[in-house]
C-alpha cells in the first residue's frame, strides 16, 4: 500500500510484469483495467456469445434384466453361482430413460446462471451438450436445436471446445504433477499467449489507446496461470503435486479449483461449470463465484454454473436461475423473480429457509410443508405438473419471444469475425507433440522408483537365465532357441503392467482432448517416445548379460543386432499393450485379453508349436507376432555369422551330409 498527501491509503498500481502485480488490487479490478481498455482498442462491446436451445431432449435404450423371481439371499459361494447363472439365462429387454425433456431456453451474455437440480434431474447432461461434450452414443437419442449466436452446434462441432469451456464434475489429473504444472500445461496447450489473429482487432483506438490494450491484453494471457492461481486461493500449494488416493498431495477443495483452473484457459465466450463447489467451504465458493460474475460482466461472458446448496450470499450473486427435476425445467428465468412465481403457484419459502434449498425441494416429497391455500388452481406436485405450469408463464412466453428473435446483428457479426475463424486446436502438431512430450517426461522422471524396480528385476532374471546357460554350445540350437524366446518373452511381457497405468491417464486424456488442448495423434506419439528411454535402457542391460554370458557370437555387429532387436520387439509389444488399454472399456476386460495375448504370444512364437505343426488356418496367428519375428531374427543374426558359414564344423562335415553349412543347418 501506498499513501496520499493527506494520509490515505491507496491501492497498488496494476503492473504486467507478474501475475502478483496483476493481481496487485485483485481480480474485480484487474478484470476492470483489461476490459475497459481492450473495448476502447476495439472500438465496440467485447466479443459475446448467445447460447439458444429449443425443445432439447435426450433419452437413453438402456437393457436390463429380468430378475423378478430371483430371491435375495445370502452371498455363499451356490448363492452366487446360480445367481450369475440366472443372469446368464434371464430374459433382457429394453427400457427408455428419459435424461431430459423438451428444455428451451437462452443464455444470455454478460450474465451469470445458476443450475439447480436433484442427483440424476439432467443439469450434467445439458450442461455437457451445450458445451459440445455430450458422448455420442448409438443408444443415445439427441433431439432439439442448439445455436450459437445464430450458427449450429453442427457448423461449430469440431470448434466449439474452443469457444465453450466445461468444468466436469470429476476432479482427473496426473497426481505427479504440481498444481503450477497443471495449470502451465493448460495455458500452454490454449496457446499461451495473445493470438496474432485477436491483436489484429485492436485497431480502432488512437495508436496510445491499441498500445495501451496490445500491452495490457499480452500480459494477462502471459501471466494467466500466475493469475488463475491467486484467483482460487492455491499460492500455498502451487509447487505441491496433485496427488490422488494413492499419492499424498493436496486437499480435495484444493484439487476441485485446479479443476476449475485448468478450463479457464483460452479465448472462452462462455463457460460451464458443473458442481465446482464439491470440498469447499462456503468463502471459497462465494469467493470463485464472485470472480466468475465479474468475467461475466466485464468480459461479457456467458457463465452457467450448477452448484450444490449454494449459500444465500452465493445465490445472490446470480443473475438468472434453472431448476431442473427428472429432465424437465421447473424454471428458468431471474433469480428475483423464483419466489414470486413459486408463490403464485402455491408455494412460500419461509424466512428460516435458504432460498436454493427451497427450490431444490420443489418437485420432491419435502414440498409439501411449503404450500399455501391457492384461491383457484391446481398446485403442481410432480415435475412434470411443474413443467407445464412454467410453459404456461409469460417467463417462458419471453423465452419463446427470445427464441423466435433474429439475432443481434452485432452477435452475428461476432461470429463471423471472432469465432468462425478460430482454429480447432490452439497449437500446431509439432508443438502440441512437443508440449506433450515435455508433460511426459516429467512425469517420468517423478516414477524413478518404479522404473529402478524394473532394472532391478530385469537385470536379476537376465543374470538367472545367464548362469544357467553359462556359455553354452551354439552348436545346439534347441538351446540356443530356447534363450533366444525366453530373453524376448521377459522383457516383452514385462510390458504388461503398463495397463493399468495408461488406463488411469485415459480420464484425462478424455476431459483436456474433449477441450482441444491436443490432437489424439499428439498425445499417442509423444506417449510412444517417452516410453522408448526405458524400454530402450531395459533391453541393453538385459542382453548385455545374456549375450555375452551365455556365450554368443564374439562379434560387435552381432551383439548390436542383438539388441535392436530385442528393443524393437519390446518397443512392439509396449504398443500392443498401450493399444489393449485405450480400446478396453475398463480394467476387468483389460485385464482377462492381456492374460489372453500372453498366451498368444507364447504359444504362436515358434517356439513351443514349431511353425510347421501349426493349422493353416491359425498360421496367421504366427506371422503376426512380434515375438516369432523377433526369434527368427535373432536366430539369423548368430547362424549367418562367418564363425557358422562353413562346411566343417567340429569335425563334422555339414556340406557332405546336408548339402549346407553348419549355420543353414541349424536355422
Amino acid at each position: 500500500m501506498t499513501a496520499t498527501a493527506g494520509g490515505k491509503p491507496l491501492a497498488p498500481a496494476i503492473g504486467y510484469d507478474d501475475g502478483k502485480t496483476l493481481m496487485a488490487r485483485g481480480p474485480l479490478a484487474l478484470h476492470e483495467h483489461v476490459a475497459s481498455r481492450l473495448e476502447t482498442s476495439l472500438g465496440k462491446a467485447l466479443p459475446q456469445m448467445e447460447v439458444r436451445f429449443k425443445d432439447v431432449s435426450i433419452s437413453a435404450d438402456i437393457v436390463v434384466k429380468d430378475a423378478s423371481d430371483l430371491e435375495v439371499q445370502l452371498p455363499t459361494l451356490p448363492n452366487e453361482m446360480m445367481k450369475t447363472l440366472h443372469g446368464l439365462v434371464a430374459k433382457k429387454h429394453t427400457v427408455t430413460k428419459r435424461i431430459l425433456r423438451g428444455v428451451s431456453g437462452v443464455l444470455k451474455p454478460g450474465t451469470i446462471t445458476l443450475v439447480l437440480g436433484q442427483p440424476g434431474s439432467g443439469k450434467s447432461s445439458l450442461m455437457k451438450l451445450l458445451s459440445g461434450r455430450f458422448p455420442k452414443d448409438k443408444s443415445v437419442s439427441v433431439e432439439g436445436e442448439v445455436t450459437y449466436n445464430g450458427t449450429s452446434a453442427d457448423e461449430l462441432h469440431k470448434r466449439l471446445p474452443q469457444l465453450v469451456s466445461y468444468v466436469p464434475q470429476r476432479d482427473k489429473h496426473y497426481p505427479e504433477l504440481t498444481v503450477k504444472e497443471t495449470l502451465a500445461f493448460a495455458h500452454a496447450a490454449c496457446g499461451g499467449e495473445l493470438s496474432e489473429h485477436d491483436a489484429s482487432h485492436l485497431v480502432n483506438g488512437t495508436p496510445d489507446e491499441n498500445a495501451e490494450a496490445l500491452k495490457a491484453a499480452q500480459a494477462l494471457v502471459k501471466h494467466y496461470p500466475d493469475v488463475v492461481i491467486q484467483q482460487l486461493g492455491l499460492e500455498n500449494c502451487q509447487n505441491t503435486i496433485v496427488g490422488d488416493a494413492m499419492l499424498r498431495g493436496v486437499s480435495g477443495g484444493e484439487r476441485k479449483r485446479v479443476t476449475t483452473g485448468e478450463m479457464a484457459f483460452g479465448n472462452k465466450y462462455v463457460m460451464m461449470m458443473d458442481e465446482i463447489s464439491t470440498g469447499l467451504d462456503s468463502a471459497a465458493t462465494f469467493d470463485i463465484i464472485t470472480t466468475q460474475r465479474s468475467l461475466a460482466k466485464k468480459f461479457r461472458k456467458t457463465v452457467v454454473i450448477s452448484l450444490l446448496q449454494p449459500s444465500p450470499e452465493v445465490f445472490a450473486l446470480f443473475d438468472d436461475v434453472m431448476i431442473l427435476n427428472a429432465g424437465h425445467l421447473m424454471y428458468h428465468g431471474t433469480c428475483n423473480e423464483a419466489l414470486g412465481y413459486f408463490e403464485n403457484l402455491g408455494f412460500k419459502c419461509p424466512p428460516s429457509r435458504d432460498v436454493a434449498d427451497f427450490l431444490l425441494d420443489l418437485g420432491t416429497n419435502k414440498q409439501y410443508q411449503y404450500e399455501v391455500k391457492l384461491d383457484g388452481g391446481v398446485i403442481p406436485r410432480t415435475p412434470s405438473e411443474f413443467a407445464d405450469a412454467f410453459k404456461r408463464s409469460t417467463i417462458y412466453g419471453q423465452t419463446l419471444s427470445d427464441l423466435e428473435d433474429p439475432v443481434a446483428p452485432s452477435l452475428v457479426e461476432d461470429m463471423k469475425a471472432h469465432m468462425v475463424t478460430h482454429p480447432e486446436f490452439s497449437q500446431s502438431f509439432w508443438a502440441s507433440t512437443s508440449l506433450l512430450m515435455k508433460r511426459q517426461l516429467t512425469i517420468t522422471k517423478r516414477e524413478t522408483t518404479a522404473l529402478i524396480g524394473r532394472l532391478i528385476m530385469n537385470t536379476t532374471i537376465a543374470l538367472l537365465c545367464s548362469s544357467v546357460y553359462y556359455q553354452f554350445d551354439l552348436t545346439d540350437f534347441q538351446v540356443a532357441m530356447g534363450i533366444l524366446f525366453e530373453s524376448i518373452l521377459n522383457l516383452s511381457i514385462g510390458q504388461a503392467a503398463q495397463i493399468p497405468t495408461v488406463m488411469a491417464a485415459r480420464e484425462v486424456f478424455y476431459k483436456q482432448r474433449g477441450a482441444n488442448f491436443f490432437r489424439t495423434a499428439s498425445y499417442v506419439l509423444s506417449n510412444f517416445v517417452n516410453q522408448a528411454p526405458p524400454i530402450i535402457l531395459e533391453s541393453v542391460i538385459f542382453g548385455t548379460i545374456i549375450y555375452w554370458m551365455c556365450g554368443f557370437v564374439s562379434s560387435f555387429w552381432g551383439f548390436f543386432i542383438f539388441l535392436v532387436i530385442l528393443c524393437l520387439t519390446n518397443l512392439a509389444l509396449a504398443a500392443f499393450f498401450f493399444f489393449l488399454a485405450s480400446a478396453s472399456p475398463n480394467l476387468n476386460v483389460a485385464n482377462p485379453i492381456s492374460s489372453v495375448a500372453v498366451l498368444y504370444v507364447c504359444v504362436f512364437a515358434g517356439y513351443t508349436i514349431t511353425k510347421d505343426q501349426i493349422p493353416d488356418y491359425l498360421i496367421w496367428l504366427y506371422w503376426g507376432n512380434p515375438i516369432s519375428w523377433g526369434i527368427r531374427a535373432l536366430a539369423v543374426s548368430q547362424y549367418t555369422h562367418s564363425r557358422f558359414d562353413t562346411c566343417v564344423y567340429n569335425g563334422f562335415d555339414y556340406c557332405a551330409q546336408y548339402g549346407m553349412t553348419m549355420g543353414e543347418y541349424s536355422l
